[in-house]
């Protein structure tokens, strides 16, 4: 809770700074109330794929080939075989092509015995390669009228994007929180052996976890591809790198057994807004990584300062109670 509050903070000082140097667009309330919805719409599709990389790394792992699935997911479904399916085979084709590509990824790891940082690192040449190889290395335009309408209408002003970002999120909230399924994928993170000595079959629970994020991989794959419009082998790109930042800040251990999906989210949040301060202040995309780099160094030096400092306190209480 704390540290979401901090995280709350740090919002708020990314929208001071806002006003500050922007005083005359934060002067016009309809331009800040557009702003935020534009942050959130920039926020929704990544804050869905970091809502799956938020499990896997809670469970111990971590999943490089997130945008390539997403990318490979959104060409597949865009393909004009699929699209003679209409909406429903469009997004029953983009959620399979992404389970299942997440599921060959928790196979290879947990019954192939690979380390996650290969065997997602393998699947995002492989992803990407396949993505290209479908489309030609072409755009594909979607001609779907609902897809393309998610991107566009509103309800409440809010678009619809958001509103899907919002249910993943709450969805992935209680999945972690309030169900056996979350739990042992603290267990797992935090002492694989333990877990396995507890009863948990870690192997398959594992691969259920890449599974999910595939799953999340295949619905911001139908949300990216509503806001181009289209899809191709280049959609994605890097959304590993933001999605694992954005679990980072947002508190998640890298070594597994602890985050929450609120912390994600803030964090998702956070970048976006960063990203949006620097392009109304007209900062160039280098100075914006750059910003980035720099939080998430150190927003993992913290980690590892607190997790020494929590186990030197068990270490010294261990060692009182012995004497």
């Amino acid at each position: 809770m704390a540290r979401n509050l901090v995280l709350v903070g740090v919002l708020v000082a990314l929208i001071v700074i806002g006003a500050i140097t922007q005083p005359q667009l934060y002067s016009d309330s309809t331009w800040v109330w557009n702003n935020m919805v534009s942050i959130l719409q920039l926020a929704s599709v990544v804050g869905v794929v970091t809502v799956g990389m938020t499990f896997v790394i809670i469970g111990g792992g971590i999943d490089l080939s997130v945008g390539a699935i997403v990318a490979l997911a959104g060409v597949w479904c865009t393909t004009l075989a699929t699209q003679s399916y209409g909406t429903v085979g469009m997004i029953f084709t983009a959620i399979v092509v992404a389970v299942s590509v997440g599921l060959i990824n928790g196979v290879l790891i947990s019954y192939g015995r690979l380390v996650p940082f290969i065997a997602t690192l393998a699947m995002l040449v492989s992803a990407r390669g396949l993505a290209a190889a479908i489309s030609g290395k072409q755009t594909q335009i979607s001609a779907n009228t609902f897809i393309n309408s998610l991107a566009s209408d509103r309800v409440l002003g809010v678009p619809l994007l958001v509103y899907i970002l919002a249910v993943v999120a709450v969805a992935g909230w209680v999945l972690l929180n309030r169900t056996t399924f979350g739990r042992r994928t603290v267990a797992v993170g935090g002492n694989p052996e333990a877990a396995r000595l507890a009863g948990i079959d870690v192997k398959l629970h594992t691969m259920l976890l890449y599974g999910l994020s595939g799953l999340c991989c295949g619905i911001a794959a139908i949300m990216l591809t509503s806001q181009a419009t289209s899809a191709q082998a280049a959609m994605g790109n890097l959304y590993e790198l933001d999605a694992i930042a954005a679990a980072i800040i947002g508190g998640t251990l890298l070594s597994g057994g602890r985050g929450t999906i609120v912390g994600s989210i803030l964090g998702v949040l956070i970048f976006a807004t960063i990203t949006n301060l620097f392009a109304i202040n007209g900062l160039s995309t280098e100075a914006q990584n750059m910003v980035k780099g720099g939080i998430i160094v150190a927003a993992v030096l913290v980690q590892q300062f607190r997790f020494k400092s929590v186990t030197q306190f068990f270490a010294r209480n261990r060692a009182t109670t012995t004497s």
